[in-house]
């Protein structure tokens, strides 16, 4: 099983977009997307998931949320922890690092949780789609625990609340909650007349984000030689276990095989929009190659080829158990 979806993974047009964009920046090549487009790009892609997450919400029974969020928020914080001891403990990361790093970690990639999603569906059907409201309640826990273990317990707390506004601000959370929101509000028949933008060109417009992410994030590979091997392990072992518990952690809490190989996955993922805002105000001491290569260069093309396939067989397996 594991084989089957590594290799439907691995021929989606999605990931050859990204390793296109990989071996283009490797080259060389004068390829590139404008800033513009790119912040386009992300603005459609952030608004459209949380508009469908939305409408999923709006068709969910009363109160199906509250435990599913909590659960969200604990995991949040444990994984942010582990992290943060796994650096200090045995990669030899400064306080500093070692909580930028976690809170990176600790928080989740709306990218990786859209191909998660997306891989899912083409093999087990429809996933839950309030998901998309656990990715908000995952994403600002770890971000604050991180600073406050970086600050020494929030001793700056200017710094801790220009940081946090820049989370809350944010076009991460500003798209995918107000998304959520205007999809819930709405309901499924208000939005019919928007899915040809928001669900038919869906996929076409995450190729081209993809191609771009690509770019960057072999620009990212070129800092792995200052890091040290027992990070670049780091990047790649932590989040698989994060993944793998977090598709049983799921599965405990009911979801269907696909819904709880996605959220084994947004707990493997690694932020690298909203995370490095937060952590450059609050712990502007902090190196950013090590959070930036760690979450884009290291962790985000792991998930995307081998982790995202990995979760999905760990759900099955949680699933038959």
């Amino acid at each position: 099983m594991t084989t089957e979806l590594l290799s439907a993974n691995l021929l989606s047009p999605m990931l050859l977009a990204f390793v296109l964009g990989a071996i283009a920046s490797l080259l060389r090549s004068d390829l590139e997307i404008p800033p513009a487009l790119h912040a386009s790009l992300s603005l459609y892609l952030l608004l459209a998931i949380g508009l469908k997450g939305g409408v999923a919400v709006a068709q969910a029974p009363a109160g199906a949320l509250l435990g599913p969020v909590l659960v969200t928020i604990a995991a949040g914080i444990a994984t942010t922890f582990l992290v943060y001891a796994v650096l200090r403990k045995m990669v030899g990361l400064t306080r500093v690092d070692a909580a930028a790093v976690a809170a990176h970690y600790g928080s989740v990639s709306a990218v990786t949780f859209i191909a998660a999603r997306d891989l899912a569906i083409s093999n087990f059907g429809a996933v839950e789609g309030y998901l998309v409201a656990l990715v908000v309640a995952l994403e600002i826990p770890a971000i604050i625990l991180g600073l406050w273990l970086g600050q020494g317990g929030f001793r700056e707390r200017d710094r801790l609340w220009l940081s946090m506004r820049e989370v809350l601000t944010g076009r991460t959370m500003i798209l995918l909650g107000g998304g959520l929101l205007i999809g819930a509000i709405a309901g499924p028949e208000r939005t019919e007349r928007v899915q040809p933008l928001f669900v038919t060109l869906f996929d076409g417009v995450l190729m081209l984000f993809l191609l771009d992410l690509g770019m960057a994030a072999a620009r990212r590979l070129r800092d792995v030689g200052k890091v040290g091997w027992r990070f670049v392990a780091f990047a790649f072992v932590v989040p698989l276990v994060h993944g793998v518990l977090g598709a049983g952690l799921g599965t405990w809490m009911g979801f269907s095989v696909g819904g709880a190989a996605v959220f084994g996955a947004m707990l493997a993922s690694a932020s690298y929009i909203a995370a490095p805002a937060a952590v450059r105000l609050g712990l502007p001491q902090a190196n950013p190659s090590l959070y930036l290569t760690a979450a884009l260069g290291l962790t985000f093309p792991f998930n995307l080829a081998i982790g995202i396939p990995i979760y999905l067989a760990a759900a099955r397996y949680w699933g038959s158990l």
